[in-house]
């Protein structure tokens, strides 16, 4: 039986499935690579099929232009019927999330290994007027043998581009955005750095630094409390980090890094400190990396969502 085909891909698999549609291992015959397809299921008369197409599109325009060693490539966009599809990388890892999802902490050399090739990512989609508004560790693409990529620009927006959204709507995913977010704001890249602080302190630690019963508990949490060092949670980290990820996830923007290069250059140097190899973390291995864990659409996934 022949495979399926979208456009000119030749569909292998299916990797991953969400609410806005699926993502699938495709072959390109014409270049004979392997790639990652991620559609959009479009109801031609559904007025949320049009706003998902538009984020869709966003997304699209977002990351294409972007070419950078820890930020996925985008290969090609097209429609099929009702079907919207985006041809990207092959990513042969684990989201970050995975890594994390027993609740237990990467060694600091790792954690800040995987931080800075996020800070670098970040930094040049900034530089490029990209912001994504969506960082978390299922938005972050870990490789045994190859660079962390960022994933999914599903809510990036060019500083010129008006939002899909309507004004005052919270964007991102709740544990892990900014107080501006929380409170409706436009945001902006300061907004990207809380976010990776976040990420950061839980790769530290083990745990998320804001928690809440519900959405609304969660953004009180985000906009008004201050979480413990993570070198008070987890001894090993070298108080060194601690002013770090306090000036990741400050209150306000003014007070927080002003640009994702500084703060990979203070995250580099954090490494750099610690005088230790980048190593795997001490517990045993619950993933094999090699397996693709591959982009859902629209950043969630059915085993566990990152809120």
């Amino acid at each position: 039986m022949d495979n399926p085909v979208l456009g000119r891909y030749l569909i292998e698999s299916e990797l991953g499935r969400g609410a806005m549609g699926v993502v699938y291992k495709a072959t390109d015959p014409m270049l004979e690579r392997t790639l990652a397809i991620k559609t959009v299921n479009m109801d031609p008369g559904g007025e949320g099929s049009r706003h998902y197409e538009a984020r869709f599109n966003q997304e699209a325009r977002a990351a294409a232009g972007l070419n950078h060693p820890n930020i996925v490539i985008i290969y090609d966009v097209g429609k099929s019927g009702d079907v919207a599809y985006m041809a990207m990388e092959f990513i042969a890892g684990v989201e970050l999330r995975v890594l994390l999802e027993f609740g237990q902490p990467l060694s600091p050399a790792r954690a800040l290994s995987i931080a800075v090739q996020v800070a670098e990512g970040l930094a040049y989609a900034h530089e490029h007027g990209v912001v994504h508004r969506d960082i978390k560790p299922s938005n972050i693409m870990v490789v045994a043998d190859g660079p962390v990529k960022i994933t999914d620009f599903g809510l990036a927006r060019r500083r010129v581009s008006a939002d899909v959204t309507l004004s005052g709507t919270m964007l991102g995913s709740p544990r892990y955005m900014s107080p501006e977010q929380a409170l409706g704001k436009r945001a902006d890249h300061r907004s990207d750095i809380f976010s990776l602080g976040v990420v950061l302190y839980e790769m530290l630690t083990g745990v998320a630094p804001f928690g809440g019963e519900n959405e609304f508990a969660l953004a009180q949490q985000i906009m008004n409390f201050a979480p413990p060092a993570p070198s008070a949670v987890i001894s090993e980290v070298p108080k060194g980090v601690d002013s770090v990820v306090a000036r990741m996830i400050a209150k306000l923007p003014d007070e927080r890094y002003q640009s994702a290069r500084e703060l990979a250059r203070d995250l580099a140097q954090c490494v750099q400190q610690l005088r230790l190899p980048e190593a795997a973390d001490a517990r045993p291995a619950v993933v094999d990396l090699a397996k693709t864990v591959a982009l859902e659409p629209g950043g969630e996934r059915t085993r566990r969502s990152d809120g």
